[in-house]
């Protein structure tokens, strides 16, 4: 693909939705066949005319997974990491979640899990170790259990 196209595919691949600076530049390589330099240098123009933005890819990318997916701060951390968002960017977007909604979100999911564990044994057991692995740290988990369970 020419350069020109291939800067307006990204362009209104940006325009439609949020992208961070890791899939812009994995796109471009691909359009340009490869090309790393001119991918590089597609990346910087994209940054430089405000397309792509990390810092607010990273705080939709945290509400989106906080309020809607019921992701923990620990799992969007990790998952912001693994796109090669900076840790400024990931601290300052996880500010911007809000931890009531989270801890209710936390709690709606894991009264929907006790349901599906009714008479297991394990019930405790699973629903922390299912909480945790929703991203969400042992002291916010145990007091949502705890409730739960009604103990």
């Amino acid at each position: 693909m020419e350069k020109d196209k291939a800067l307006a595919y990204l362009q209104n691949l940006c325009v439609k939705r949020e992208c961070c600076s890791s899939e812009i530049l994995k796109k471009a390589g691909k359009a340009l066949e490869g090309d790393r330099a001119a991918a590089q240098q597609m990346l910087e123009s994209l940054v430089a005319d405000r397309f792509v933005d990390d810092a607010r890819y990273a705080a939709a990318f945290a509400r989106e997974k906080s309020s809607l997916t019921g992701w923990g701060p620990n799992k969007i951390r990790y998952a912001l990491m693994m796109k090669g968002i900076s840790k400024a960017d990931i601290s300052a977007a996880l500010e911007e979640t809000d931890p009531e909604a989270s801890s209710a979100k936390l709690e709606k999911l894991v009264e929907a899990k006790r349901k599906s564990l009714e008479g297991d044994p394990y019930i405790k057991f699973k629903l922390i170790k299912y909480a945790l692995s929703r991203g969400y740290d042992y002291d916010t988990v145990s007091p949502v259990v705890e409730r739960v369970l009604g103990q």
